[in-house]
């Protein structure tokens, strides 16, 4: 493949790290440039709307189909890449609360003096679950909603969150935190991430090589790393 190109992506933060691995590895073996931003899911899919050129795009499906709604991608391009979970995470060195229920899990959020949650799809759940228990998310400092493209993980690193909600694949690299584990099976919520070529891409065939790739055999065994699993 020429090398003259760079192919040029966006996604949500979910699936960073995952990416990472996967564009080295996709360079190494073709050596094809790709070039792929994370941010927060919403500024994504803004940017996306707003005409910004990039070949591909991933986000959480449902995102992404609105995406394909308003013909900012090409919906025979739709590939469903992976499947996440939410995860509990506490500071490092933290009591560790039960969490293998969901009544555990409540009675941890009802201690906890303030309760992290992120935007997104995995944001949205979580704050259903709270208001289920009890626990509004207006209620000023105690319930803290991470600024878009910041990791819940790093507010609970540095104190300002007790208990922590997010993707496991964004949680479990960070440093100074314990994950619990993902939420009981009886309250779970499983966030399937998509990708799709734009309507602005100049090399649909370039872009469907890569997707290609990130939904092989070969891929797997990443995704799986990274605390996901092959959608």
């Amino acid at each position: 493949m020429s090398t003259e190109r760079v192919l040029t992506g966006i996604s949500s933060m979910a699936t960073r790290g995952l990416l990472a691995d996967l564009t080295a590895l996709y360079q190494r073996e073709t050596q094809q440039r790709v070039a792929i931003e994370s941010v927060g899911g919403v500024e994504a899919a803004k940017r996306v709307e707003s005409g910004e050129a990039f070949d591909i795009v991933m986000l959480a499906s449902d995102a992404l189909a609105r995406l394909a709604d308003a013909g900012h991608v090409a919906r025979d391009s739709l590939v469903e890449v992976v499947r996440s979970s939410i995860a509990v995470a506490v500071k490092a060195g933290a009591a560790a609360p039960d969490i293998g229920s969901e009544a555990g899990l409540r009675e941890a959020v009802l201690r906890a003096r303030t309760v992290g949650y992120s935007t997104g799809p995995s944001g949205a759940h979580v704050l259903r679950l709270l208001e289920q228990w009890g626990v509004s998310g207006n209620e000023g400092p105690r319930v803290i909603q991470a600024k878009p493209g910041v990791p819940v993980g790093s507010l609970i690193a540095s104190g300002e969150v007790e208990i922590g909600f997010q993707q496991l694949s964004e949680l479990m690299h960070v440093e100074g935190i314990t994950v619990l584990g993902t939420l009981p099976s009886a309250i779970a919520s499983i966030t399937v991430f998509s990708a799709a070529i734009t309507s602005a891409c100049a090399n649909p065939g370039l872009a469907a090589s890569f997707l290609a790739f990130i939904t092989s055999d070969k891929a797997a065994s990443f995704v799986r790393r990274h605390g996901m699993e092959p959608a």
